[in-house]
Parts: structure tokens; sequence; C-alpha cells
């Protein structure tokens, strides 16, 4: 399981579009909706495969630890921004929840994206693992700040204050310095299970 930010008080989620077809009935016309969610509300979404890829990468979403609901939406966001709810459906007997995402054709290698889970009233209950958009090339970008997390790796926080690990020739970083890093990224590392990024190009912001 990778590490996933502390959040902060009243985050909304970006709207993305995607298409997006639940495995449970989807009616057409499901009215996309905006609310403010806190973390503690949220539960986390157990399954995200595959958590790389270009846009167009299809998403298998499934999780089974979120409180029954009469009906459920689920959506893509980005974070501190709003979301969109892009389909509704109903769960199975036991709380199942499965869906099929198409990553939308403009979404950004710059940062990543959530799935979200929300109730009828279009209160989020669930959230995910990052999703890291990549470039055609298999690359993803990221800026932000490197940091001393106490660990015997170079860690970089970004805007949305994710943590990776960071490979590669680094230089002479130290915390503190602003960066813009170019690499592949691997979900759930060996630096305490931080997604790692393996720079191919760095460029200090400071």
């Amino acid at each position: 399981m990778s590490l996933r930010p502390p959040l902060p008080p009243g985050f909304i989620l970006t709207a993305l579009a995607a298409t997006l077809l639940l495995f449970t009935a989807t009616p057409p016309g499901a009215a996309a909706q905006r609310k403010f969610a806190t973390i503690d509300s949220l539960r986390h979404i157990q399954s995200v495969e595959p958590r790389t890829g270009p846009p167009g990468t299809v998403v298998k979403v499934y999780t089974e630890n979120l409180p029954l609901q009469a009906r459920i939406h689920v959506g893509v966001g980005a974070m501190r921004a709003g979301f969109e709810a892009l389909a509704e459906g109903t769960q199975d007997i036991w709380g199942e929840v499965s869906a099929t995402v198409r990553i939308p054709a403009y979404a950004t290698w710059e940062r990543p994206i959530v799935f979200i889970v929300f109730n009828g009233n279009f209160s989020p209950i669930g959230i995910s693992d990052p999703f890291h958009v990549t470039s055609e090339e298999g690359l993803v970008r990221r800026a932000g700040r490197i940091t001393d997390e106490g660990l015997e790796c170079v860690t970089l926080r970004d805007g949305d204050q994710y943590m990776y690990a960071l490979t590669g020739d680094l230089g002479d970083l130290k915390p503190g310095d602003e960066v813009v890093v170019e690499g592949t990224v691997t979900v759930d590392g060996p630096c305490n299970g931080a997604d790692q990024i393996a720079v191919v190009n760095l460029k200090r912001s400071d």
C-alpha cells in the first residue's frame, strides 16, 4: 500500500471528464455535483489496477469496505479543486463496488488523479490512492520540494503533498530545494512504501 498524503480539511477534488462504466446498473445522464469533504469522512478504496498509464488506460476500481448505500456515484478528480460525479449505480448485496474507468485524453502527466465514490447525496465516502498519468513515453513530471522524512532515501513532496522517493543522478539535492523532475514511476517502492520516481531529467526551480 502506498503512502497517502495528509489531506487538508475542506479539500475538494478537480473535475476531470472520463468515460466510466459501472459493472452495476448505470442510468444515463447522471448529474454532476460539487461538494466539500474532509479526509476524516472518507474510506480508502482498496484496489485500483493498474495505478499508472497514459491517457486511455482502462482502470479497474474495486472496494468492499464502504457502508451500504441505496445509490452510489463514481467520479474522478485531482486534489484541492472541484470533482465531478460521472455515473451512478448500486452496490451488490455485500456492499462491493466495482467500476471500470478510462483515463481521459486530456489528463496531464504533471499531477496524479484519484477515484472517488459518493453516496446518493453526492457526499464523498471513499477515495483511492493516486493514479499516475504518464506520457506516451511512460514518464511523469512532478514539481515540488525536497523533504527530510527521516528515511534513507531522497524524498520529494509535490503540490498535492504526495511523497515520492527519488532515484537516479540527483546531484547534491538537500531538503528545501525546489525542483521539477521527470522520470518513470513505480508504485509501492522500497523506500517505506512510497511511490518511486527514477529521475531522467531534473531542474531546480528556486
